[in-house]
């Protein structure tokens, strides 16, 4: 069995948009308005399937702004790990394996690369790499084949609950992470564990 665990929100503590915002000296929906463009799609979301870099982004606030910023999403990004999920996922590992399936940009990629995090996992898929994220479900596929696994042999986790739905969509066995504990009686309540 494969199982894939989505990292913010499971793993570790979640990307705080109000961090971000304090040090830009915006509210949040300044931040949403400036990163939206004419056709309604976000600067910020392109981040997270690698359709711009880090660097085109900031070049782009620069523009909407007239501010030239540092790499907030860097310099802002504190993450914590959420233990009792790692000793679950180093119990796992001793039959099974264990991937990271983490919508994610750049800048916060980098950040858990240096803390180790990510080392917890036999593998890391990370969107902005991919070229696709949750809940589109290519994302899904990819991991699935680049995994040799069929979505019926394969586990999801995640903490939204779109990305869980989309996974089940495909026959993925998926859940909604709430707490370790109710995890834990979610898979052994379906016989995966």
């Amino acid at each position: 069995m494969l199982f894939i665990f989505d990292m913010g929100g499971v793993c570790c503590n979640t990307f705080l948009l109000e961090d971000l915002c304090k040090n830009l000296g915006v509210t949040k929906d300044r931040f949403k308005e400036i990163c939206k463009n004419e056709d309604g799609t976000s600067i910020f979301k392109k981040l997270s399937t690698g359709e711009i870099t880090i660097k085109e982004f900031w070049r782009e606030w620069e523009k909407r702004t007239g501010k030239k910023e540092a790499d907030w999403f860097y310099l802002s990004f504190k993450p914590y790990l959420l233990e009792e999920t790692v000793q679950f996922i180093r119990q796992l590992k001793k039959s099974s394996r264990v991937v990271c399936g983490t919508n994610t940009l750049e800048s916060h990629y980098l950040v858990h690369i240096e803390r180790g995090d990510y080392e917890i996992f036999d593998k890391t898929y990370a969107s902005f790499l991919m070229g696709a994220a949750k809940p589109d479900p290519s994302y899904y596929k990819l991991i699935l084949k680049a995994e040799g696994v069929k979505a019926c042999d394969a586990v999801f986790i995640d903490d939204r609950i779109e990305n869980v739905e989309a996974a089940k969509a495909l026959g993925i066995h998926a859940f909604q992470f709430t707490s370790i504990e109710k995890l834990k009686q979610d898979l052994e309540n379906s016989k995966l564990i």
